[in-house]
């Protein structure tokens, strides 16, 4: 009889357990994801005419023609392709990035702003005013709609854009870097690469 009723007990507390955790309110990340998710719309832009689902032979072929063009060179950085685009400020910005493939096309793509001229105590030069220069460079590639998240003991911000499958995650890296991670959700969820991040 014991046994029955601590049996009861358990699935109670399992069931208001489960009851809790699935009542926490979204946030409006989770809310703007899975408006953008279930549009339907598909949008697979990247950036220099480079694309989600591209293959890693066109993409190499592609990168090489820039090259040639001047636009693009080898970066001495573990993302290895250097780029430097024209920032708000005026200042000159590099922005390194390299792609990663599953099943050999383009699903996700991280990229590492910097400042060439950064040195300690040069407040021009600041992170800060760099993630200005990379959020104001990201509105006028991909449109306004970026919206900052912090996580829930508001240690960590991001400013973010979710455009149907593409989403686009913008952070200080370090007190030289910003990083930018566009990423497909057909292919992966946030949740997945942050765990693949975990676990290298």
């Amino acid at each position: 009889m014991k046994y029955t009723s601590m049996k009861k007990s358990f699935g109670c507390l399992m069931l208001l357990l489960a009851i809790a955790f699935g009542c926490q309110p979204k946030t409006e990340f989770d809310k703007v994801k899975e408006r953008e998710l279930a549009s339907g719309k598909v949008v697979e832009d990247l950036f220099l005419d480079l694309k989600f689902g591209m293959g890693r032979k066109e993409f190499f072929g592609h990168c090489w023609e820039l090259n040639k063009q001047g636009v693009l060179t080898n970066g001495a950085h573990y993302l290895q392709v250097l780029y430097r685009p024209e920032v708000p400020s005026g200042k000159e910005v590099h922005m390194h990035f390299y792609p990663q493939f599953e099943d050999d096309q383009i699903y996700f793509m991280p990229i590492e702003f910097n400042y060439p001229a950064w040195f300690p105590g040069n407040e021009d030069y600041e992170v800060e005013k760099l993630m200005e220069d990379v959020v104001g460079l990201l509105e006028s590639w991909y449109g306004e709609g970026f919206f900052e998240v912090t996580n829930s003991n508001k240690t960590a911000r991001a400013i973010v854009k979710v455009d149907g499958n593409r989403l686009i995650r913008v952070f200080k890296k370090n007190i030289t870097n910003v990083r930018v991670e566009i990423l497909d959700l057909r292919v992966k969820d946030l949740g997945d690469m942050i765990k693949m991040k975990e676990d290298a």
